[in-house]
Formats: structure tokens, sequence, C-alpha cells
């Protein structure tokens, strides 16, 4: 498989590179050289396959020689350990629910991928250390897919005060090869450090650079895969007519679903679902460009103003010739967030803000004689204060997230000052 920097387009990279590397120079994204297409009758064969074996298949299409079959089949069946089902909401609505793995979250297939990949492209005596920056899943899914590997030293920044209690727990209380910073700033502003740390040569030889943000190819392709799955779980009237709304921030998520369609999944169009941080409604609204200061929102995974993978989105456009103006989009604000979290819990669905989200968008624009589907990226009770006060009503905790709840926070606190982060990084 080979990737090409989306900013200096003479910079190709092999799959095993780009996982390694996960930028390019100029903090440049991969993206993949050849866009696979599969068959029809392909696609229908894999859609009667079990997760893992379909996985296989699509991820071979895109990975290529680089790893076998088997050595990629096993990988998979130590990552993927754990269902997406979809759930009925209406009539003419589901939900794809991507909660059920260990951190219960989405990014739970993009982060265990990822450390499977790595740890097979990189090596047993290699030393890495992961640097990423969360919005709250990311860092939960990437801390426990990496968790007591040897030769892994993984670093999460996160905005203090700014990700739900629980979501910090699942994260901060591990120890051991994972550390956590707590950042005096937004989201934007650990991104930016994490940038900043790519961009200097030295530090990145001295401690093994990488990322696991969704700009990571690794993450970005295990994503692919769970829309095969929803699909697989529709009678077929339903998947030709499908629309996909997306709650989207960093819009890696969107990227994978129109990589999907780009392989050949039937889908009808999507829907980029974003909160008041709407950068990329009014670029597609207006055709302007103008991120505005971010917003702390009741979705704070979504509170991202500048989406490191929309440069993705648009080459995916630009390489099948598809028209942006047929994207779907819209922003939701909180008030509006909270009724349609507590119009899903009288429909009988007890949802949290993201979701609801991307739910409020897909019945607004759904047309008849379609059918939506909306990803539900967490579970409810990673965002159990929030819930319980919207809906008026008490959460279980489930098991993964009441181990947790009680144990104390190891996180370090700074400031957005990427001096302090760089002798963090090269002392400890």
């Amino acid at each position: 498989m080979k990737l090409y920097n989306l900013k200096d387009h003479n910079e190709q990279v092999s799959f095993a590179q780009a996982v390694k590397q996960g930028l390019g120079t100029q903090q440049g994204l991969f993206f993949p050289l050849e866009l696979p297409e599969l068959e029809l009758t392909e696609i229908d064969d894999m859609l009667a396959m079990d997760f893992v074996t379909r996985s296989c298949k699509i991820l071979s299409a895109f990975i290529g020689d680089e790893i076998s079959p088997q050595d990629l089949q096993q990988r998979l069946q130590t990552a993927f350990t754990f269902p997406a089902p979809v759930a009925k909401v209406t009539e003419d609505i589901a939900a794809l629910e991507l909660f059920h793995g260990p951190t219960l979250a989405f990014k739970d297939f993009g982060g265990r991928f990822m450390a499977q990949m790595l740890a097979f492209v990189s090596g047993a005596q290699e030393k890495i250390t992961i640097l990423t920056a969360t919005s709250g899943d990311t860092g939960a899914a990437v801390a426990h897919a990496f968790y007591g590997m040897e030769n892994v030293r993984v670093v999460i920044l996160y905005p203090q005060g700014k990700i739900s209690p629980l979501q910090e727990k699942l994260f901060c209380t591990l120890g051991g090869n994972i550390q956590t910073i707590a950042i005096d700033g937004d989201f934007d502003a650990c991104q930016a450090l994490v940038k900043q740390a790519f961009d200097d040569e030295p530090l990145k030889q001295a401690i093994g650079l990488n990322s696991a943000n969704s700009i990571n190819i690794s993450r970005l392709l295990a994503q692919i895969c769970y829309y095969f799955e929803a699909v697989a779980q529709l009678p077929q009237e339903q998947r030709n007519q499908l629309v996909i709304s997306v709650p989207s921030g960093n819009f890696g998520d969107l990227t994978a679903g129109l990589l999907a369609k780009s392989l050949g999944l039937p889908v009808k169009r999507f829907i980029a679902a974003t909160n008041a941080n709407d950068t990329v409604p009014r670029f597609l609204s207006a055709g302007e460009w103008s991120p505005k200061q971010t917003v702390a929102t009741l979705s704070n995974a979504m509170d991202v103003s500048q989406p490191n993978n929309w440069p993705r989105v648009e080459e995916i456009f630009r390489r099948k010739t598809w028209r942006l103006q047929d994207l779907g989009f819209g922003a939701v604000d909180d008030e509006t967030t909270k009724a349609t979290m507590r119009e899903l819990a009288e429909l009988g669905y007890i949802s949290e803000p993201h979701a609801a989200i991307a739910y409020r968008l897909l019945r607004d624009q759904l047309q008849p004689g379609e059918f939506g589907l909306f990803l539900g990226t967490a579970h409810p009770a990673k965002f159990k204060e929030s819930v319980e006060e919207i809906l008026g009503q008490k959460l279980p905790l489930p098991a993964a997230l009441a181990e947790r709840a009680e144990l104390p926070l190891l996180s370090h606190a700074m400031a957005a000052d990427f001096a302090t982060l760089r002798e963090f990084l090269l002392n400890k």
C-alpha cells in the first residue's frame, strides 16, 4: 500500500511507514495512492461474512501484500472482540451502536487496530512514544489499547475541565506506560501542541514519536469496517436507500464512511452533523473556511473548530469526482440537543449528546422512501451527569466505568506551552 502526503504529493510511504510516522512533512496527512473499488457481487458476498472475516477483506483491499491475510486476520481477531449492533429507533431510522468495546466508544475499533498494527510493523525492540490529543473518547481508547505493551509509552493531552469526569477516569487512572496531561486550554490547544511536537525533528528521533489520533491511517482504515457491518445487518430494501448521519468533530469517522462508499458500499449520502463548532457547515453553506474560537458544548468530543481530517474529506470528493454540495450537513445547538435527547427517550431509546445531534439532522433531512442510520459513538453513561440531568432519570454504570469511577486520577497539569511539554517528553 502506497500513501502520499496531502501537503507534498512527492512524499510517498508504505502502510508500515505511515503507521509508524503518523504525519508527513509540514504536518501533512497521508492518503491512499490507490482507492480500491469492489464489484457489487463482491460487496454482496462480503456482507454475508462475519465481522472479522469481512474486515480482513476490506483492509486487505487497501493494505495489499504488506501484511499477509493470515497475519491481518489474527490481528483483527485480537482487536475486534466486540459487536457493532444496529438498534431500531423508528420505522425508518436506526442507530449503529459503536460503544460496546472496552472503553464504551467507537474509538475502540481504531485504537485497538492501530495498537495491533504498530506492534506488527515496529518489531519487538523499537521504542515508541505515542503522543495524542483527546477531546474525550480517543484518550481512553488509545490508553486501553496500548496499556501494558512493551517498549510503548503513551502520552495523552486533554483539555482540563472540558471532558466528562467519567471520561477522565477511564484513561487517567491506569498509570504504568500511560501518562496523561491535563492542559490549561481547549482541545485545539492540545492538538496544536501535538503538531508542534511532530514538527520538532530532534524530538521525534529522540523518543520515537508517533500519534494515535484519527490522523493515523491505521485508525481511519479500521473505522471503514463498521460501516460494512451496519449495512450487513439491514434488509435489502433498506440498503438501497441508505442515508448515514455522522456526529463530526475531527471528521475521521466521516472520512472512513466516505472511504467505505468509495470501496463500493451502497450509501446514498452522508450527513456531517456538528454542534455549535460549525466550521464545516458554514464552509459548505457559504464556501468560506473561517474557523471561530472553539466553544464548549454538551457534545464535548465534537468541540473542534479546525478539524484535522477535513483535507482528507475534500481529497476523496476530488479523487472520486463527487460533488461536495451533495454532502448533507448541519449544526445543532445545546438546547436542541437536549430536546432531541428527550425525544429519543420518549421513543424508548436512551442516547447521549453526540448521537442525538446526528439523529436530529437525520430526522430533519431524511426523504420519503429513504432509510436513515445515525452513529451512536459513545455509551450514554460516559456522560452520566448531563444525561441524567437532561432526562431526569438515573443511568446504571456499565462495569467498564464502575470499576474505575472511584480510582484516583494520575494526571499531570500543564500550561499550553510547548517548551514545558518538550521537557516532559524528553525527561520522563
